[in-house]
């Protein structure tokens, strides 16, 4: 499990660029940030993926086989997402509310730099929970039950509540960088033991500056 900044790319960028996956991997074999490995990239197999203006948890296998079982387990939805988010506008619900959204998405919009999963939409799930509003911002948790790309973000920005500083999907508020939404925590089996496992990341420092006066519950910073 490694913890990705907003702003970072997870893999698949273009030569010479950096991301998650080439630091990890220049990290494990002992380069610095720039060098080139003299040799084959070490393996590490990226399980799950953030867009780059998330930020949170990410889980990095270290072998094939691991890697295997663990992307098993998400095409299974056997692995447990949990998500936080600063959302502007009013939440459709009340404090404490958790509501389950289904919704048919489409491609993300042009300009979002993502390729899209398939032509047809595709059925996204979610249990969605007002957990603090406030006068220009709320807190919300969020727990998807599938993962299409920009899930949370179209499901959100649909419901006339995006994610504070995602001006793809209508926000009008700034960030400082990327966007309002983190993966705080994971639950999945150890590929080798089976043991269930959980993995939290804290909320970034930036949270506490765009806040704007909401008091963030000391249990959302560790779910």
């Amino acid at each position: 499990m490694t913890v990705k900044p907003a702003g970072l790319a997870t893999a698949n960028v273009p030569r010479g660029q950096e991301s998650l996956l080439t630091w990890l991997q220049n990290r494990k074999a002992g380069q610095k940030a720039g060098e080139r490995a003299p040799g084959p990239p070490v393996f590490l197999g990226v399980v799950s993926r953030l867009d780059q203006p998330v930020s949170g948890v990410v889980v990095v296998a270290a072998s094939r086989r691991a890697a295997a079982s663990l992307s098993e387990q998400f095409r299974e939805r056997t692995v447990q997402k949990t998500y936080h988010a600063l959302i502007e506008g009013r939440f459709p619900g009340p404090v404490g509310g958790t509501a389950t959204w289904t919704d048919l998405l489409e491609r993300p919009p042009a300009g979002s730099g993502d390729v899209a999963e398939a032509a047809r939409p595709q059925e996204a799930v979610v249990e969605a929970t007002l957990l603090a509003r406030g006068v220009e911002v709320s807190l919300v948790q969020l727990l998807p039950q599938t993962g299409r790309r920009h899930q949370l973000r179209a499901q959100l920005g649909s419901r006339k509540c995006p994610i504070v500083g995602d001006r793809l999907y209508g926000s009008r508020l700034p960030f400082p960088q990327g966007i309002a939404l983190h993966s705080s925590g994971l639950a999945l089996d150890h590929p080798s033991t089976g043991e269930r496992l959980t993995f939290r990341a804290d909320w970034p420092s930036t949270w506490r500056q765009a806040a704007r006066g909401l008091v963030l519950p000391a249990a959302a910073a560790s779910p």
